[in-house]
């Protein structure tokens, strides 16, 4: 054992006339309590000890005998006391409430700088391009570097229904970030209304049906693919899908434009309405038969895609009148689900 150090604060051999009584730091750093500690000693609320009076100070807090004791005083109102981590614990670990997919699926989209509500930047010359030439699409701010205005004006020549407002590529990457392909093109505008399933019905050629596909990336580039092979519409899940956003406008190359996205509650029940309307519903999956398009020939189809990794649910695979897969030769046993549709769309236009 260590003799006591009579210059260290708590040492028995404290030298008389110091003009202090004597202070010991306990394992918290108020002290008291702890071995050697001073138990009758109490602090007032600006933090000074007063010798001589009862170990128990003014307020509600009562001194424990049992172990380590907190000597500061009673707490200011409004002010929360903040416990230090003990060893072994995690420091400043983030707070998730929600499990991963959760937070993925329902945690508010942050909306960036200078958004007003409901609005939606859109980005990519094809993208603002074929917004500017879609009469039902509102306009409302329009951001061009000099470059991609000059690019612009050949593809879509003016007049455009807003005029654009000349920035520099700094502008737009402090706007939409700096890993955003804008193409020094940014146009401000409100999503496209939802066109009714009875509206869809009357236009020609296949349906595509999303069963929970959540990347908004696959999803514009699957309506690029739907434009590219004469698909009537493209039906999401209300939930568990992307909204209508700029990275998926810019997937789609234009394609959001001119293909419907509709929304729909429940896909089984959809499913249920378009067998009723005559359509030929056909899961995509690797366990069914060889999709072919000259089997499919008299047949109006729906083409259903599951989810990426998950594939097609139990109760939308059940709905469906048949399930086919892709012909694939090789080593690999499935494909993303962008170039799955691709696939099957071009064997379904093969038909003809």
């Amino acid at each position: 054992m260590k003799p006591p150090n009579s210059q260290r604060p708590g040492g028995g051999n404290r030298p008389p006339g110091s003009g202090r009584p004597p202070f010991n730091r306990g394992p918290d750093r108020g002290g008291g309590g702890g071995a050697g500690g001073n138990p009758g000693r109490q602090h007032t609320p600006h933090g000074k000890a007063i010798a001589g009076q009862p170990a128990r100070p003014q307020g509600s807090h009562t001194l424990r005998t049992d172990g380590p004791t907190d000597n500061r005083g009673p707490r200011p109102q409004g002010k929360p006391l903040h416990m230090r981590p003990q060893d072994g614990q995690h420091r400043d670990r983030p707070r998730n409430d929600f499990p991963p997919d959760r937070q993925r699926d329902h945690a508010p989209q942050p909306r960036l700088p200078d958004t007003p509500r409901g609005a939606i930047w859109l980005y990519g010359l094809h993208a603002v391009a074929a917004a500017l030439a879609n009469p039902a699409r509102r306009l409302r701010h329009l951001m061009l570097t000099e470059e991609a205005q000059q690019t612009l004006t050949q593809r879509q020549p003016p007049p455009w229904p807003v005029p654009p407002e000349t920035v520099e590529r700094g502008r737009l990457d402090h706007l939409l970030g700096r890993d955003i392909a804008h193409q020094g093109a940014a146009l401000l505008a409100d999503p496209l209304a939802t066109p009714s399933l009875q509206h869809v019905l009357d236009r020609s050629g296949p349906l595509i049906v999303l069963d929970q596909v959540s990347d908004p990336r696959n999803v514009g580039a699957i309506l690029r693919s739907a434009a590219a092979f004469g698909v009537a519409a493209v039906i999401a899940q209300d939930r568990n899908a992307p909204d209508e956003t700029g990275a998926l406008a810019k997937a789609a190359s234009g394609a959001l434009e001119t293909i419907p996205l509709l929304r729909a509650v429940n896909i089984a029940r959809t499913l249920i309405a378009l067998k009723a309307a005559g359509l030929w519903t056909v899961g995509l999956d690797a366990g069914g038969a060889v999709l072919s398009g000259p089997a499919l020939a008299d047949r109006r189809v729906v083409l259903v895609l599951g989810a990426e990794g998950d594939g097609l649910r139990r109760l939308t695979r059940e709905t469906c009148d048949e399930i086919a897969g892709l012909h694939m030769p090789g080593r690999m046993d499935s494909l993303n689900v962008s170039a799955a549709a691709t696939v099957a769309l071009y064997e379904l236009a093969r038909r003809a």
